[in-house]
């Protein structure tokens, strides 16, 4: 079994392909390892995987006229999409670059796979799609009123699952991410972010005086769905909500982690325009589809960080 992960080099691609290689499965990992965030990082994860002789890795930008030559040199029966230009913010100031990388790229992505013969495709969407929801839990039949570029470039992505999916008969399975955290995690994000500036002796800001809900996801719980899918069969498309379903206010969060890392420099500010002010997904069709029983704590995975946190850091990848 052989299978496609784009992104690979990312937080999510990276563990993913770390778990399948545990199960002997042969990986091909895209990425373009762009300077969003720590160059350093990634190729930390990229060194890790590289020490299992069933990962080959190919360098390249999704969105590049190159990409349907290599894709024509490999089979694989499986593809996991990851690669996307992430956050919400930076959308705001460089949004031709999610034009670029989420929609163009997904697009020359799977207009150069016809010739392979796909058991399903597992692509990357995000809880940005709901935008500023009023309904808790959120279900994944709501109204999806995005807020910003990131969240309309998912939406599209969704929208062209289902053409290619109906094109190449094959089943497209959509995971609506919530706030996924864990080890090697995204320098960007909030938990590490806090963690890094602080070593870094900056004033951190706590946006909206910490007065929002999110929905953290460990990145267990996402290994853990993520091979169930690519194990389960499917006769149809599917759109997921990955969540916990456990949302945690950002200002419980930021005093967790001060009492477990020390006092650290902050000051409050207001609300960035930007966000959305809570998270909060159902995760009961998952659990129910693909059994799921529970849930990583959030409590005791987040000192599980901060563990690591410490001991990385002497390396400087970030």
């Amino acid at each position: 079994m052989k299978i496609l992960i784009t992104g690979v080099a990312g937080f999510i691609g990276f563990h993913l392909a770390s778990c399948f290689l545990k199960k002997k499965i042969e990986v091909i990992g895209i990425d373009n390892l762009d300077n969003y965030y720590s160059i350093k990082l990634k190729k930390k994860r990229l060194q890790l995987l590289k020490k299992n002789k069933n990962f080959k890795f190919i360098k390249c930008d999704i969105a590049s006229s190159k990409l349907p030559n290599y894709i024509k040199r490999y089979n694989f029966e499986v593809i996991i999409h990851l690669a996307a230009q992430a956050g919400v913010r930076y959308s705001l100031i460089n949004p031709k670059k999610y034009i670029k990388s989420n929609i163009n790229g997904f697009c020359n992505l799977f207009e150069s796979i016809s010739s392979k013969k796909l058991k399903k495709v597992i692509y990357a969407s995000s809880s940005s799609v709901y935008g500023d929801t009023k309904r808790f839990p959120t279900l994944e039949n709501q109204k999806l009123k995005p807020k910003n570029i990131y969240g309309y470039s998912k939406i599209l992505n969704e929208k062209m699952a289902d053409y290619y999916s109906k094109k190449f008969k094959i089943p497209y399975i959509g995971l609506r991410f919530f706030t996924i955290y864990g080890k090697w995690g995204r320098p960007d994000m909030f938990i590490l972010k806090t963690l890094i500036e602080n070593d870094k002796n900056k004033i951190f800001y706590l946006n909206n005086h910490g007065n929002h809900l999110r929905d953290f996801t460990s990145i267990k719980d996402v290994i853990k769905i993520c091979t169930k899918i690519f194990y389960k069969k499917f006769s149809n498309n599917k759109i997921y909500n990955v969540c916990s379903n456990n949302p945690q206010k950002i200002k419980k969060v930021f005093e967790l982690i001060q009492k477990e890392y020390g006092n650290i420099k902050y000051k409050n500010i207001e609300k960035n325009n930007a966000d959305v002010l809570n998270t909060h997904g159902d995760n009961s069709f998952i659990k129910k589809d693909i059994k799921i029983k529970r849930f990583e704590n959030f409590k005791t995975e987040l000192v599980d960080i901060i563990k690591w946190y410490r001991n990385i850091k002497k390396y400087n990848l970030f």
